[in-house]
C-alpha cells in the first residue's frame, strides 16, 4: 500500500463491545463487532469487522443506527474466537445476496479449545462452518497474506513475532497431525486504512498477535511511519503489570494520534493507556463513532 492507495476518510462505528455509551438504548456483549466505511474519490465500501457472539444483540443495535445488513459489502473475521465469529452465517443471510466477500487467515478454521478450567471449544462453532458461511452468500477468502479489501484499506495477514514481552495472552490448544499442540494463534490478523494526509489507521479484533507487533507490522508492510487511530482489544486484560507498563511505552513511542481500546483490553491497560495519552485515548462503547 502506498501513497496511491489512499483514502479520503474512515469513519468506524462500533456496533458491538462488552459496554455501551452512558444513557444509550444499545445492548452489550461479550465481543465485538467494528463498521468501517471508507471513501476514496466517489467510492464508498462498507467493511464489518468481526460481528460478536450475539447475532440477535447486533442486529438490534444496527437497527437503532439505521445501519442495514444489506449495505455491508465485505466482512473480515480478524482471527476463530466464538466472541468475534459466533452469528456470521447469520449476518450473511440477514445481507440477503450471495457472493459476499468474506475474508480471514487460513487457519481460522482449525480445532480450537482450552483445558482450564474444563475442556472448551473456543473457535468457530459448527453453525458457523465455512459450508453454512458459504450457504448462507458468503464467499470465503483464506489467507496468511496481507488481502487488499479496496485501494486503501488491506488485512495485515499473519502478524510477525518480534517483541519479547507479548504473547497471545490466554492457555489455548490445538491439534495438528493427531497431536495436541500449543495453539499461537497465527490466525490473528488486523485491518489497516491509510487516510490521505493523517496516516494509518489499525483496526483490530483481540491483538493476540501484540498490538506493538501489529503496529510495526504495519508501518513496516505500509511504508507509512503514522499512525492515525488504533482502535480495538488489546487482550491485556490477564497480563502482569510489566508487560501492560511496556506495552504502553512502546505505544508512546510510536506516537499514534489516537487509541480507542476495549473490549478484551482490560480496566488497567486503560487506566495506562489514559495516563500515557491522556485526551487522545477513550475506552471503547457500542455505540461509538469516530472518524480519520
Amino acid at each position: 500500500m502506498d501513497r496511491t492507495d489512499e483514502l479520503d476518510s474512515l469513519k468506524v462505528t462500533v456496533l458491538a463491545e462488552d459496554s455501551v455509551l452512558y444513557e444509550s438504548p444499545y445492548l452489550g456483549q461479550h465481543g465485538i463487532s467494528l463498521l468501517l466505511e471508507g471513501t476514496r474519490g466517489e467510492d464508498t465500501k462498507r467493511i464489518l469487522v468481526d460481528v460478536g457472539q450475539n447475532s440477535q444483540a447486533l442486529l438490534q443495535n444496527m437497527k437503532l443506527m439505521d445501519i442495514s445488513p444489506a449495505s455491508i459489502d465485505a466482512i473480515v473475521l480478524t482471527h476463530c474466537h466464538y466472541d468475534h465469529t459466533q452469528g456470521v452465517a447469520n449476518m450473511l443471510r440477514e445481507m440477503g445476496r450471495t457472493g459476499v466477500t468474506v475474508v480471514a487467515h487460513s487457519d481460522i478454521f482449525r480445532p480450537h479449545f482450552i483445558t482450564e478450567p474444563y475442556l472448551r471449544h473456543v473457535g468457530i462453532m459448527p453453525g458457523d462452518s465455512r459450508e453454512e458461511m458459504e450457504k448462507a452468500g458468503g464467499r470465503i477468502f483464506l489467507s496468511k497474506d496481507p488481502f487488499t479489501l479496496m485501494p486503501g484499506i488491506m488485512t495485515t495477514g499473519e502478524v510477525s513475532r518480534e517483541t519479547d514481552f507479548e504473547d497471545v495472552g490466554v492457555a489455548l490448544k490445538t491439534i495438528k497431525n493427531g497431536k495436541t499442540e500449543e495453539d499461537l494463534m497465527l490466525d490473528d490478523i488486523s485491518v489497516i486504512a491509510r487516510i490521505k494526509e493523517k496516516g494509518l489507521v489499525i483496526i483490530t479484533g483481540c491483538s493476540h498477535a501484540g498490538i506493538v507487533n501489529i503496529a510495526r507490522h504495519s508501518m513496516k508492510l505500509t511504508g507509512c511511519d503514522r499512525i492515525e487511530e488504533i482502535a480495538g482489544g488489546l487482550h491485556l486484560i490477564d497480563a502482569p503489570e510489566t508487560r501492560i507498563k511496556r506495552t504502553v511505552e512502546e505505544l508512546a513511542r510510536l506516537e499514534p494520534a489516537w487509541i480507542y481500546a476495549g473490549h478484551c483490553t482490560g480496566f488497567r491497560a486503560q487506566v495506562e493507556l489514559y495516563l500515557a495519552f491522556k485526551e487522545h485515548f477513550a475506552p471503547l462503547h457500542t455505540g461509538m463513532q469516530f472518524v480519520a
